[in-house]
């Protein structure tokens, strides 16, 4: 129940670390853009810095290039354009749903997921240490072409990562948005709490996603307080590594949607 996280965080490098910081160093759980890098900058990470790459600038021109297209609007105008944006009344897009149909709104458009396995990059760990305490951390960059501001799953509490030494831990990766009305990761906790197996809970947190949403992409890894672990995922093939004291080295384990 320690808890620290950092969100919509720009000009230090390392966010695993300022969520720390958060945890060790201060009463809050979670704090949020430029007072989150003061923080953190405060507390001794380098910083401010510039954390774009060539490789990340040339990616944002190619993306203005191309109208900036794809991106996470929805029932706005202009369409294909960069904006700047406004409402468009007169339509309503709904995601999930593969049918075209006319409402008193308009037209409801289907529209593909944008997140999936190559334009995201979070991380999610669980560590048991001799002593059985569990730790549980996400570290990510955020969806690809992301509105600025936003907040992921990453620093959600139960959605991303969550743990008790009494039960076990769970970490997710996927279409965060999503996933944080879910909370995929405290329901596996709770699960196994219940005496579901890890591969019992993982598998029931995903499918609570997909019944809402069939074309959500994301999978979860859940690890019991004995070090049993399992992985569910949906709409990818996921692969998630585990290793303790008595492996030469990690074992990568490949989960099937």
């Amino acid at each position: 129940m320690e808890v620290g996280a950092v969100a919509a965080m720009r000009f230090v490098k390392d966010g695993i670390r300022a969520a720390n910081l958060v945890m060790k160093y201060s009463q809050h759980t979670l704090l949020a853009g430029e007072g989150a890098s003061a923080f953190a900058i405060s507390m001794g990470l380098p910083g401010p810095m510039n954390l774009s790459s060539p490789e990340s600038v040339k990616k944002w021109s190619d993306w203005k290039e191309n109208r900036c297209q794809p991106n996470f609007r929805k029932n706005v105008v202009p369409e294909n354009d960069c904006g700047p944006y406004k409402p468009n009344n007169g339509a309503m897009t709904v995601s999930g749903d593969k049918r075209t149909e006319s409402c008193e709104m308009g037209k409801i458009e289907y529209r593909p997921p944008l997140v999936g396995p190559h334009n995201h990059d979070t991380i999610s760990m669980a560590v048991i240490d001799k002593m059985g305490h569990i730790a549980v951390g996400t570290s990510t960059n955020g969806a690809t072409f992301k509105i600025p501001g936003r907040v992921g799953d990453g620093p959600i509490v139960g959605s991303s990562a969550y743990a008790d030494d009494e039960v076990g831990g769970c970490g997710a990766t996927g279409d965060g948005d999503t996933m944080m009305r879910f909370l995929p990761c405290y329901q596996v906790v709770e699960s196994m709490r219940q005496g579901m197996k890890p591969e019992e809970a993982a598998k029931d947190a995903i499918s609570r996603i997909t019944r809402k949403f069939p074309d959500f992409v994301g999978a979860v890894v859940a690890v019991d307080k004995k070090g049993s672990h399992a992985g569910a995922c949906h709409g990818w093939t996921f692969q998630y590594s585990v290793q303790n004291p008595d492996m030469d080295d990690v074992q990568v384990f490949t989960v099937l949607p």
